[in-house]
């Protein structure tokens, strides 16, 4: 009997207890907090990762347009990409694709990765092809993807990502060069 009361009055005054229930608290919203935060925050650098990529490719377009890239190599032409990348990117991984099309309406877009996550589309730079890319009022499309690494890859949101937990980040520009 003794032992029942001392156990209810020990209840009693842990209920009635306020001490620790900040803690507690925090202890069950804030993990969810955090993970929105730092959802939030990967999102905004992937945005921003995919917003450098495009501009940076847009600039480029601009040695081929004009004629100024029939010299260069693969290796220079993704130099001059990887100069407007704030050193997000390892260069190396970027798969750019530049070819010649017959016209505006010509253009068309092969997956760049199947449905594993794995690469469709090789390196194909062909801007120092003497007759057809270098060409002036030729019309040409440059497509450059990259896989982003991804820090939350929460099981169930995952929205948006590949199958190895890297978000592909795609640019295409389609262009007629200046007559040159």
């Amino acid at each position: 009997m003794r032992l029942i009361r001392s156990l209810r009055r020990r209840l009693a005054a842990f209920a009635a207890a306020r001490e620790g229930v900040t803690i507690v608290e925090f202890a069950i919203v804030g993990p969810v907090f955090f993970l929105i935060v730092g959802a939030i925050l990967e999102t905004a650098i992937a945005f921003f990762a995919g917003q450098a990529l495009d501009t940076a490719v847009s600039s480029s377009t601009r040695l081929i347009r004009t004629g100024q890239a029939q010299s260069m190599s693969l290796d220079q032409y993704r130099s001059e990409i990887c100069g407007g990348l704030y050193g997000m990117f390892d260069c190396d991984q970027i798969r750019l694709v530049v070819r010649p099309l017959t016209g505006f309406s010509a253009f068309s877009r092969t997956p760049p990765v199947d449905e594993d996550g794995a690469w469709q589309v090789a390196d194909d730079y062909r801007v120092n092809c003497s007759t057809n890319c270098s060409a002036g009022n030729t019309v040409m499309v440059v497509e450059a993807y990259y896989k982003f690494p991804s820090i939350l890859a929460i099981p169930g949101l995952t929205a948006g990502l590949l199958p190895d937990g890297t978000r592909l980040l795609a640019t295409s520009r389609v262009f007629m060069n200046e007559p040159f």
